[in-house]
């Protein structure tokens, strides 16, 4: 016996570290972050439009089931952008509708032999259907909202720091349907050190500054809820609180329950669609506004200085130079260098003279009376026969024009 219970011990360490592994590969899943926020710029969407129609067998019944929502979809759709209710809503053919719907989404479906039952959203696209829904004249909408999500839950405060179910459920908003300009992010990059859940209840403006100019922002939307579950899995309870800018505002409240941790989806998706028609109301009210305080404003433009007018530019001209100088190669040489260093002269070239002395051709900034006195002030004989110029090094200085 003594000898088997060092055996045992190595088991039960073993199994414990086992457990203790389970639970860090769980806290690590659980602690990705980065969620992407859809782009619902180009859609409309209606959601929670509930089927059950049967068909000859299950493919016939599943398309019918969307084309019942397709018809339904659209007149839930233009009695929540028209106010009216939905019997008052035009009646498009099922063709007229193909060439509107975007996509299907299917929130829950249970298919049988020849039965569908479903509770589906329907996508439809914006330009298409937007006329037909009396969207053809531009919505107002506010100033971009920086939106940061709250979950309160066990005691903690979280918002993009690790994946929740709050966070996500903003994530699938379409903002397209909404008169607030939201900017959501999504958790990766710098986002959880810049936006979390303790930079709420931060009132100092001067951080919000450089936060709001990094993310395009003129003011903050705070959505906020706090979550209550009767136990793990169990039914849950949550409080959504909506806050406006540094200082916290609250601009409303609710409560909503979930039955157990399948509905937990359902409810976040109602919170955020009854929390987004909250700022609504405060944009109507004159409430959700940009604020100048925290807009960090451009430099001015500098003063426009007095600028002198640009001399024109004086065209070059080729020139040629016969250099008579007698002597060695070496002191050609140096006349040619000194030529090509003198002000205003572009570029060289040059061939031998027989007996001595070289024949240059000289792009000149000037003209050849310009270049003659150029040189000529440099000590050199110089006479101009013809529009050539003839040059002696040694002589006494002067220009001579022999016709």
């Amino acid at each position: 016996m003594l000898l088997r219970r060092p055996a045992v011990l190595i088991a039960i360490a073993l199994l414990a570290l086992t457990g203790l592994g389970g639970a860090l590969v769980a806290q690590m899943e659980s602690g990705e972050r980065g969620i992407l926020p859809i782009d619902s710029s180009g859609t409309l969407e209606i959601t929670g439009i509930h089927v059950d129609v049967g068909g000859k067998d299950a493919y016939s019944a599943r398309y019918a089931g969307w084309r019942i929502a397709q018809r339904e979809g659209f007149k839930a759709l233009w009695a929540k952008m028209n106010k009216r209710p939905a019997s008052e809503a035009p009646s498009l053919s099922d063709s007229t509708l193909d060439n509107l719907v975007s996509s299907i989404v299917v929130e829950r479906e249970q298919i049988g032999p020849n039965r569908y039952i479903a509770t589906l959203g329907v996508l439809f696209d914006r330009t298409r259907a937007g006329e037909l829904l009396g969207l053809a004249g531009e919505v107002r909408r506010s100033a971009p909202m920086l939106l940061i999500p709250v979950l309160v839950s066990g005691g903690t405060a979280t918002s993009v720091e690790l994946r929740n179910p709050w966070q996500r459920a903003w994530a699938q908003f379409r903002t397209s349907q909404s008169a607030i300009d939201y900017v959501r992010v999504s958790g990766l990059g710098v986002d959880p050190l810049l936006v979390n859940a303790a930079q709420t209840r931060r009132p100092g403006r001067g951080w919000w500054r450089n936060v709001l100019d990094l993310y395009g922002a003129a003011n903050i939307l705070v959505a906020e809820v706090r979550l209550d579950r009767l136990y793990p899995g169990g039914p849950s309870k949550a409080e959504f609180v909506a806050r406006f800018g540094p200082d916290g505002r609250t601009l409303g409240s609710f409560e909503l329950t979930a039955r157990n941790s399948e509905d937990l989806p359902r409810m976040m998706n109602e919170g955020v669609q009854r929390m987004d028609e909250i700022f609504v109301q405060a944009l109507a009210a004159g409430i959700v506004r940009g604020d100048p305080d925290l807009i960090i404003q451009p430099p001015p433009p500098p003063k426009e200085e007095e600028v002198a007018p640009i001399a024109p530019l004086i065209q070059p001209t080729v020139v040629q130079v016969l250099v008579t100088e007698r002597g060695d190669a070496g002191a050609v040489a140096q006349s040619v260098a000194q030529i090509r260093g003198l002000a205003g002269v572009i570029w060289v070239t040059q061939a031998p003279l027989p007996g001595g002395g070289v024949n240059l051709a000289v792009n000149f900034r000037g003209d050849i009376h310009a270049l003659g006195s150029l040189i000529a002030s440099r000590g050199w004989a110089v006479t101009n026969r013809g529009g050539i110029l003839y040059v002696t090094r040694g002589a006494a200085p002067g220009v001579n024009a022999t016709p």
